[in-house]
């Protein structure tokens, strides 16, 4: 079973446009997960049917925790509305988990896919983080650090991906609160040998 968590923070005008083109039958459950809107998204979402959840605390890994416990899915899809995220690559990811991968990755940067929302700054980033994830972790991966993503829910446990104590440290250097846990994610599949596959996606 797949449940896609759509990852909201005042998405109206995505959710208007990006919404209709999901079809509800390419996975078994939707919760719209936000962040505390005042544009009007949520209400949206609830008045076009989609189950909802307007997370307590700040941050995506908060957000993810908080919602858990209402996901039927023994696979997690992590989504943007905002446009960054094609809808019609969710029934390959779907297929490509149901060949036993623990975990597929949309890659901005894999094939002849290509992120639109890069800055020079960022795509080098993003590059050089990839890298270096694969030089030290036995890695294969074009991409990193993406949000839309398909893995089985079991990795949030048995990679310690609910665990405050692992992201005080960059927190502390970045100055910011409630890391999202897409990079931890990746470098624990690597070093834990897990079966990673990824598909080509734009940005």
């Amino acid at each position: 079973t797949t449940t896609l968590l759509i990852m909201t923070y005042n998405e109206i005008e995505g959710m208007n446009v990006i919404m209709p083109r999901i079809n509800k039958d390419w996975v078994d459950q939707i919760i719209v997960v936000d962040g505390g809107s005042t544009d009007g998204t949520i209400e949206w979402a609830q008045d076009n049917g989609y189950q909802t959840y307007v997370q307590k605390r700040p941050g995506f890994r908060q957000a993810y925790l908080e919602v858990l416990p209402l996901c039927i899915g023994d696979i997690i899809i992590t989504f943007s509305p905002d446009g960054n995220s094609i809808p019609e690559l969710i029934p390959e990811l779907v297929s490509k988990m149901e060949e036993k991968y623990d975990m597929v990755i949309v890659s901005r940067y894999l094939g002849s896919a290509r992120s639109y929302d890069d800055t020079f700054l960022s795509a080098i980033g993003n590059r050089i983080f990839t890298k270096t994830i694969n030089f030290l972790h036995g890695g294969t991966y074009t991409d990193v650090m993406g949000i839309y993503r398909a893995y089985d829910v079991r990795l949030v446990d048995s990679l310690q991906l609910n665990q405050d104590v692992w992201y005080r440290t960059p927190e502390w250097i970045f100055r910011v609160k409630g890391l999202s846990w897409e990079p931890l994610l990746s470098v624990r599949a690597a070093r834990a040998r897990l079966e990673i596959g990824e598909i080509p996606g734009d940005e």
